[in-house]
């Protein structure tokens, strides 16, 4: 731009950050708003935010509160996009109470939280084995006016799963659609691996069953949830019948699964057909096929 005799500006400056942003570069992100004072630009909110959602895609949680704790120095006000991004970071460190500060501190700021902001906050606590306080903010949402989406529900089941309240993940799960909230794979998933450690293989399966009714493709993670819920629960037939199911499926099996499949032979007495996937022989598939006990549906 110098060549060209062209002066960087505010907007120039925000379209370069935003791009290392997207880019996964904080590094340079930072390193351009370093650079403004001396370019004589003044660094205004927006700038700001694309700086702090570097240090967010980067897992920088630290480098994103450090640039939020600097606006009042810079009198720039944060709002929501900035909360959201330092909530975000949080989120990704695994700092469920500094996500939990950061909203307590959104209306003394005049900053009004959204659908994001809570988003963020229940996957964070989720991540912090918090399931009580996950629930807690699912529930303040409608006080609030605020609208779950499947993210926000996702988060919470999931955080039910970590806990272990299988009951409540399948509550769950079976409210989204009373509050026009479509179930995806990631709700289904958090749900089944639910039912999995709660050793419930008979739900979890009948959950993979009815992902397709719902217009929910199962993937490779439904699928392993819901073997290793067979094996916990002894069904080595049901185990290798899921895996044997999975190509018509177009997945592939992976390590966790044929582990899973492996460990269900294992606790069946079934050695060798344990040692025949380990092997890589497919004909535990084919007896699976074979056999009627093999059947899930």
């Amino acid at each position: 731009m110098p060549g060209f005799r062209v002066v960087p500006d505010q907007i120039t400056y925000s379209a370069a950050i935003s791009a290392c942003e997207k880019g996964g570069r904080w590094q340079l992100a930072l390193n351009l708003l370093s650079l403004m004072p001396e370019a004589r630009v003044v660094a205004d909110v927006i700038n700001y935010n694309a700086a702090i959602s570097a240090c967010e895609k980067g897992f920088q949680w630290q480098l994103a509160l450090n640039l939020l704790s600097l606006m009042p120095e810079a009198q720039l006000v944060p709002n929501q996009i900035t909360c959201n991004a330092a909530i975000s970071a949080c989120e990704k460190g695994g700092q469920w109470q500094l996500s939990l500060k950061l909203l307590s501190l959104m209306p003394e700021a005049r900053v009004v939280p959204d659908q994001i902001t809570y988003n963020a906050v229940i996957s964070a606590c989720e991540k912090g084995g918090q399931w009580q306080l996950a629930l807690d903010l699912l529930s303040r949402m409608a006080n609030v006016r605020v609208m779950p989406n499947e993210i926000t529900y996702s988060a919470s089941i999931s955080a039910c799963e970590n806990g272990g309240k299988w009951q409540l993940a399948l509550n769950l799960l079976s409210r989204m659609p009373a509050v026009r909230v479509v179930p995806n794979e990631i709700s289904y998933n958090a749900a089944i691996s639910a039912c999995e450690k709660g050793g419930q293989w008979q739900l979890a399966l009948g959950l993979l069953g009815s992902m397709m009714g719902m217009s929910v493709i199962p993937d490779e993670v439904s699928y392993n949830a819901a073997i290793r819920a067979c094996e916990k629960g002894g069904q080595w037939q049901l185990a290798l019948g899921l895996l044997s199911s999975m190509p018509d499926m177009r997945l592939t099996p992976d390590v966790l699964t044929y582990s899973s499949a492996m460990s269900a032979c294992e606790k069946g007495g079934q050695w060798q057909l344990a040692v025949s996937l380990l092997s890589g022989v497919p004909d535990p598939l084919l007896a699976a096929r074979k056999a009627g006990s093999g059947s899930w549906r």
